[in-house]
């Protein structure tokens, strides 16, 4: 297969932590069969081991991109370990305990239908901005090395996977919970996962279908949680629990169908962490509630805040030493007892273990926790090309009195009774906001605030708040 020239490969499927495009559009079998090529050529320059893993999520676009991927790499000289459809996390966890710590996983995460893209680990490092995008000069110069290498089909991991996770994780009375996968390939795996832990679960959606037939497989929009939340009541479930499409980012339901968005989530694991690792360091984006860092600094743990994405708060995790770290999209990551990556099974996991020692219910356990009044994340369309424009704008022109400005990833203003967040999202076309108050009325006025700064840069923007 041939590889394709610079003008045929947009720089935009070129994300700030993965590569993301439209499947025969931005993204052909093609193009992968070059993406291939060059992360191959990475691994060779690096003088690292040539093996790398790789796998799929359940998207229908996958068998057909995967092999073109597989073949690039091998005409790379890689040796391809392929461990066919898991969730992320799996793949992650094969890095860790396979013969080699690349892998690369071809998803499309929490996107819509058309979308897929991959996410790449070199020597135990997920690809960051710079590293990505120098996948991209190195197609622009035709850098990329040739070698004889072969495809191994590996036997499947999933159950040392699952053994992982049961030989860490006790659950000291059984719990009742409904599993939302959405359609999404985790529906191959968590029911397993759950059962062998000892609940009883209630499936929803479990069956891996590419078309998300019944909701997107984004936990983060509440809207896909409201099936969710009525099979919690009808079943008198402990806790419902969902995944994204690719199992990376984790969902939470009270029993009495309060949405527990991830940030909050943060509270519990990190004063769970806290009371084994004192002085221990979380690190959470730039998304996540003010109470956040209150509840770390009061349970003896230093909060440390950075940019959303998941490659980016892994970096930092490890640059500081961090047992924990977190994001308000959903990825939760645990060094503490586990590898540090994003695993929505894991937390999962983790959650139960900390409700099953509990006698107080799932809404009692997170009602003793602090909470403001908030927004979930809400989208902002702009064309691709244009949100970041957008955004270097805002920041140069943005003026709020009395306000505490970071600006380490879009514009985050702390006032006294709350904050308010813009920043161009990295994964698809649009900006993201998001609002958090002590009182209604001091949301609002927080959000009218935002909205007079986002006019004064574009005032035919529309905004759903």
């Amino acid at each position: 297969m041939p590889f394709v020239c610079t003008k045929d490969i947009s720089p935009q499927i070129f994300r700030a932590y993965d590569i993301r495009g439209i499947v025969g559009e931005t993204l052909t079998p093609t193009i992968l069969y070059t993406l291939g090529r060059a992360i191959g050529t990475t691994l060779y320059e690096q003088q690292q081991s040539m093996s790398i893993i790789t796998a799929r999520d359940g998207r229908l676009s996958g068998p057909s991109l995967s092999a073109a991927l597989e073949q690039g790499l091998c005409d790379s000289g890689c040796e391809v370990i392929d461990i066919a459809a898991v969730p992320s996390p799996v793949l992650y966890f094969a890095t860790h305990t396979l013969s080699t710590r690349s892998g690369v996983i071809l998803t499309g995460s929490h996107n819509p239908v058309e979308y897929n893209g991959l996410k790449i680990i070199l020597n135990g490092c997920n690809l960051t901005e710079e590293t990505v995008y120098a996948l991209y000069q190195r197609i622009q110069v035709g850098h990329l090395h040739r070698g004889q290498g072969q495809i191994v089909r590996a036997h499947t991991i999933v159950p040392d996977y699952i053994q992982r996770i049961c030989s860490d994780i006790v659950l000291q009375k059984p719990l009742r919970v409904v599993l939302d996968c959405g359609n999404g390939i985790p529906g191959a795996v968590a029911p397993k996962l759950l059962r062998q832990l000892g609940c009883t679960v209630i499936e929803l959606f479990c069956d891996v279908d590419g078309n998300f037939p019944n909701h997107h497989p984004d936990p983060s929009v509440p809207e896909n949680l409201s099936t969710l939340i009525s099979a919690v009541a009808q079943h008198q479930a402990d806790i419902g629990l969902a995944l994204d499409g690719d199992g990376d980012r984790l969902g939470v339901v009270t029993n009495t169908g309060k949405i527990i968005w991830p940030d909050r989530q943060l509270m519990l694991y990190a004063i769970d962490i806290l009371s084994r690792h004192p002085n221990a360091t979380i690190v959470y984006d730039v998304k996540s509630t003010q109470h956040l860092a209150k509840v770390i600094r009061d349970h003896g743990g230093l909060p440390l805040m950075w940019k959303t994405g998941h490659s980016l708060l892994k970096a930092k995790m490890k640059e500081v030493s961090a047992l924990l770290a977190g994001e308000m999209s959903g990825h939760i990551f645990f060094q503490e007892r586990w590898y540090g990556f994003d695993d929505a099974l894991y937390t999962a996991a983790r959650l139960l273990e900390l409700l099953a020692k509990d006698t107080r219910s799932s809404t009692e356990i997170f009602a003793a926790l602090p909470e403001g009044i908030s927004t979930p994340e809400i989208k902002i369309p702009i064309s691709e090309a244009h949100k970041f424009i957008f955004m270097e704008q805002f920041i140069a022109k943005a003026k709020f009195a009395n306000a505490q400005l970071y600006t380490l990833d879009g514009v985050r203003a702390e006032f006294s009774n709350g904050w308010g967040l813009l920043r161009a999202s990295n994964t698809t076309p649009c900006l993201t906001a998001r609002f958090e108050a002590d009182q209604p009325t001091n949301l609002t006025h927080i959000q009218t605030l935002f909205k007079d700064q986002i006019a004064a840069v574009d005032p035919y923007l529309k905004l759903p708040f």
